[in-house]
């Protein structure tokens, strides 16, 4: 159910019985100036919500508990500061991996066929075979290598027979020699005939799940090519680029905000060398089942050692009023609500620091402020 259709419910409802909000009671001449002129000729005060003259609002009580309208008190003092940071989520290092190509190549499907993006794979788990190609050219130079090494082995094999025949008569280390340069060019065959021909197993180098694949049996991939990428769901990353090199240093807790919602963080480290004029740090995902991709863009707040003064509060607090401004509203009285423009600051995924426009004690209204921004 949209605002509209919650007001004219309540108009209607509220039409025969709507009597002034929180009669007897006296809020000063200030409030008498607020309140409409129906109220202040001893008319009763209208069930739905309007602007007053001075841009409050004014909010009958039984459309606020309607709408769900939710406050809390606010303290002005000391806070964190924080710095806030572009980042992605990655794979965890320690537990992720990928498959690349060692040569030029056509894939065939493993044991348990092509692997597809989602699947579990265990570590060591064999996952398709690499069969080397090559041009016309270097197969015909590899078939003749082959040719040549085996009539060197038949060469060498039938020598070792004939110095069997003559031991005793022929020194034993002849013979030794003569199995030895045998047995190495039987080796030097079986590896020759393996590029040929046999086809390379390539195996998970960790275990968790394919997170990218588009490969199709038959498909001819270069060297170096990436191949597969394995995560672990459960253990993911968060790198982020911090333009001061002094963050780490400072830096107490962090949290990120995606589409999804919140993330704790842990810091795990930064690194020492400049990437994009900027200094990789990398955070791990502590918040369980969090649902977000490797390679999502999100917002890592920092929280430093700094402090700012200001009050917290939660960030679905701010709404947008006006030209864009951001704002909050403010509960001065039972049934009447002001907006006040403010310049909020990033504390954690959660709530923001609000360094200017609030004071001690004020009501700020933190469930439904973007309700009360429609009424018009």
């Amino acid at each position: 159910m949209d605002l509209r259709s919650i007001l004219v419910a309540v108009t209607l409802a509220c039409f025969a019985s709507a009597a002034l909000a929180h009669g007897g009671e006296d809020h000063g001449p200030d409030d008498k100036a607020a309140r409409p002129a129906a109220a202040s000729a001893g008319m009763r005060q209208p069930a739905s919500p309007q602007r007053l003259p001075d841009g409050s609002l004014f909010v009958p009580k039984q459309l606020q508990r309607q709408i769900g309208l939710r406050t809390q008190p606010v303290r002005v003092g000391a806070l964190a500061a924080t710095v806030e940071l572009n980042g992605q989520v990655v794979a965890d290092p320690e537990t992720g991996g990928r498959v690349q190509a060692t040569f030029a190549g056509s894939v065939e499907p493993g044991p348990k066929g092509m692997p597809v993006p989602g699947r579990e794979v265990a570590r060591g788990e064999i996952l398709a075979y690499l069969r080397p190609v090559s041009s016309a050219i270097e197969r015909g130079n590899q078939k003749a290598q082959q040719a040549e090494l085996a009539g060197q082995l038949a060469i060498a094999d039938a020598r070792v027979r004939r110095l069997e025949e003559l031991e005793g008569a022929v020194a034993q280390k002849e013979i030794e020699a003569a199995r030895i340069e045998r047995s190495a060019l039987r080796k030097r065959l079986a590896a020759t005939s393996a590029s040929i021909d046999s086809a390379v197993p390539l195996r998970a180098p960790a275990a968790g799940v394919i997170s990218a694949s588009s490969l199709v049996a038959g498909q001819v991939v270069d060297a170096r090519e990436i191949l597969f990428q394995i995560i672990d769901p459960a253990r993911l990353a968060v790198e982020a680029l911090a333009y001061q090199a002094g963050i780490g240093a400072t830096l107490i807790s962090a949290s990120a905000l995606s589409e999804q919602g919140a993330l704790e963080l842990q810091f795990v480290g930064g690194g020492r060398q400049m990437r994009e004029q900027a200094l990789p740090l990398l955070f791990r995902i502590i918040t369980p089942n969090s649902m977000v991709a490797v390679g999502q863009p999100v917002k890592v707040i920092v929280r430093t050692a700094h402090e700012i003064e200001g009050a917290a509060v939660p960030r679905s607090a701010l709404t947008r009023i006006g030209a864009g401004e951001t704002a909050v509203w403010v509960h001065t009285e039972a049934e009447r609500f002001v907006a006040r423009r403010v310049h909020p600051q990033s504390l954690d995924a959660n709530r923001v620091a609000i360094v200017d426009g609030l004071h001690d004690g004020d009501r700020v209204v933190t469930e439904g402020a973007g309700l009360l921004s429609q009424v018009r």
